[in-house]
């Protein structure tokens, strides 16, 4: 039977870096199962006192060391989080300090530069792309896809709205997306408004399986749900894909992220910010 035990990521700014972290290596532990906490902003001594207060009083009831994964800049309320009741660890004591040595020189302990607004300009850029992947969701606005960096095609349920935003959020990327209908699907051309920009184009596909059932708790029982429904989109959306060149990936058995980073590196996407 699995294990429970209390798992704490806090930060001083948003805990981005800790979560990412922490839920990477807790991953890599099949049998057990974590109570996951996330504590955002904890930039002074006496609102560490607080968390650490927090800590202990679960780890009491627990009857077993809390793990506690922090990203603080500050030293004062890195030791002030550093208890013995809770295995602690520190990412940003782990590596800064073997940094220093190498590049030679002290680290300027700045908090926000990983998720905050550093440049404006690179911010502003952020905002443009993430604007710019909701003006150009399923195809809504065609007229200026010039604009985009990558445009992503396949079936309706395919994955495409998710990832673009993550390609604007994560690295500025503009993304517009089209889904292929019924109509489009009749032939094995492109569609009209994308053959100036097959160079854009980015296929998305699944499987048909998945798609079905997915696609059944939108509109269950309907033939846009239907298996034989989802073979044919999906097949011949492949073939359109083959016949004109398109590089495409599955998304059916990869997340968000690993969408978005297969198609920064086989599209040869640069990050913006």
């Amino acid at each position: 039977m699995p294990h429970h035990r209390s798992a704490f990521f806090i930060s001083d700014r948003t805990g981005i870096t800790a979560e990412s972290l922490g839920h990477t290596l807790l991953t890599q532990f099949d049998t057990q199962e974590f109570k996951r906490e996330t504590i955002p902003f904890i930039d002074t001594v006496e609102k560490a006192q607080v968390v650490v207060e927090h800590i202990r009083a679960i780890a009491e009831k627990d009857h077993l060391k809390p793990l506690v994964f922090t990203s603080i800049v500050n030293p004062e309320v890195r030791a002030t989080v550093r208890i013995q009741e809770a295995v602690v660890l520190d990412f940003f004591e782990t590596f800064i300090g073997q940094l220093e040595e190498e590049i030679g020189e002290k680290a300027s302990l700045t908090l926000g530069k990983a998720h905050g607004v550093v440049s404006e300009e690179k911010y502003d850029h952020r905002i443009e792309a993430v604007n710019f992947s909701l003006n150009h969701d399923d195809g809504v606005k065609l007229k200026d896809l010039a604009d985009a960096d990558v445009i992503l095609v396949g079936v309706s349920r395919s994955g495409k709205t998710p990832t673009c935003l993550y390609l604007a959020l994560q690295y500025g990327i503009k993304a517009a997306n089209y889904p292929l209908t019924p109509e489009d699907l009749d032939s094995p051309t492109l569609p009209k408004m994308l053959i100036p920009y097959r160079n854009k184009m980015f296929g998305l596909t699944i499987d048909p399986a998945r798609l079905h059932h997915i696609r059944s708790e939108r509109r269950p029982d309907s033939k846009y749900a239907s298996l034989d429904n989802c073979h044919f989109e999906v097949g011949e959306a492949e073939s359109m894909f083959r016949f004109h060149g398109v590089p495409y990936i599955s998304t059916t058995h990869k997340s968000i992220e690993e969408i978005a980073t297969t198609i920064m590196h086989k599209a040869a996407l640069s990050r913006r910010f």
